[in-house]
């Protein structure tokens, strides 16, 4: 497993090709996830281990990607806190009794990472022992569920959020501390449960100015992935973030996540030749017609120039209603077109197709 493509790319060591996997690999745009879905709730399907790691394992085995990443959700950890969580169809997460004042976050309880959320450790150990390819752990980072325990649900502009931290530092960081314990313990669980490495998922960090990330995060980031087991690589990934690149890889990670709202290439200048980079196509190009997907990786892996240490994977997840055909296609057209001895046609494509 060591010698896996995927690990090698977060250790920025040569590969044979380019290593890709998606978020949100095993979602609704996959007629296989449906199938096992209509027996469960979201939440109990999260929950099941044996079903999650069904899921897990199906999307690795039809997409033919590099890595798996657990089934779950980032919520889990934080439904022990008595915040009346709900998977609504249609609306997503909702969280019933949010947490807006001081009195709010102090009274909420410790969270026991390893007796939370025992299913997702059975998941990840099941899943491991299915899989020929290394397994990604994960978990939301303390701004992002921060965030939804305060708006109690998805948010535009954060005003919630951003009251708290502005007009209560102190319960802020309280709250952040409670948060990144929490994260730590879950991650190394996973960890120990067999997780070859992990990424922290900060999908709302984008909406922070520098300033405010460097005074509100990046304290609770840097002693998360100092805290982490030592050896397993840890994928570090926002969306919006383009802002913030420099202090994301102050806060620490082995590899960068990059969205489509920025170039790669000028992305991994900004951050360094230390750290691997993850990304970058745009979710919603795999809507488009084949040659245009292939066109649109190719300009990424030009992006990259061959440089050790990057991961192929979208800015974000996997879209509903995703062509799987395409996603398939994506795949393979990104191992045909990085790999090793290819010809100048077969490695780029052709751009007037």
């Amino acid at each position: 497993m060591i010698a896996s493509p995927f690990l090698k790319a977060c250790r920025r060591e040569a590969v044979p090709f380019t290593p890709i996997w998606l978020m949100r690999q095993a979602g609704r745009y996959m007629p296989e996830y449906r199938a096992v879905r209509s027996r469960f709730s979201f939440l109990d399907l999260c929950k099941d281990p044996d079903a999650a790691a069904e899921v897990t394992v199906t999307a690795v085995e039809r997409l033919g990607v590099d890595a798996a990443i657990i089934f779950a959700d980032i919520l889990l950890i934080v439904e022990p806190l008595g915040v009346g969580l709900e998977f609504s169809a249609g609306d997503g997460p909702v969280l019933h009794h949010p947490v807006r004042t001081p009195a709010d976050v102090e009274r909420l309880p410790d969270i026991d990472a390893p007796a939370a959320v025992p299913f997702v450790y059975q998941a990840v150990r099941q899943a491991r022992a299915a899989l020929k390819v290394p397994l990604i752990g994960f978990a939301g980072a303390p701004f992002t569920l921060a965030s939804y325990l305060i708006e109690g649900g998805a948010s535009r502009n954060y005003v919630h959020t951003k009251t708290l931290m502005y007009r209560a530092p102190e319960a802020w960081h309280a709250l952040m501390r409670r948060l990144s314990h929490a994260v730590t313990g879950y991650l190394n669980n996973q960890i120990a449960a067999g997780a070859d490495a992990v990424q922290l998922f900060d999908s709302w960090v984008g909406c922070l100015a520098p300033d405010d990330y460097r005074q509100f995060v990046l304290p609770h980031m840097q002693a998360i992935i100092g805290a982490l087991t030592p050896g397993v690589p840890v994928i570090h990934f926002g969306t919006g973030t383009s802002g913030l690149l420099e202090l994301m890889r102050d806060a620490g990670g082995d590899v960068i996540g990059l969205d489509w709202r920025i170039d790669l290439d000028a992305g991994w200048q900004r951050l360094g030749e230390r750290v691997a980079v993850q990304g970058n196509l745009d979710p919603v190009a795999l809507f488009a017609p084949l040659p245009e997907v292939r066109r649109r990786a190719a300009h990424i892996l030009e992006q990259a120039a061959g440089r050790r240490g990057h991961i192929f994977n979208l800015g974000h997840g996997i879209l509903p209603h995703t062509p799987v055909e395409h996603v398939i296609a994506l795949i393979d057209m990104v191992h045909e077109m990085s790999a090793e001895g290819a010809s100048p046609f077969e490695k780029w494509g052709s751009r007037g197709t």
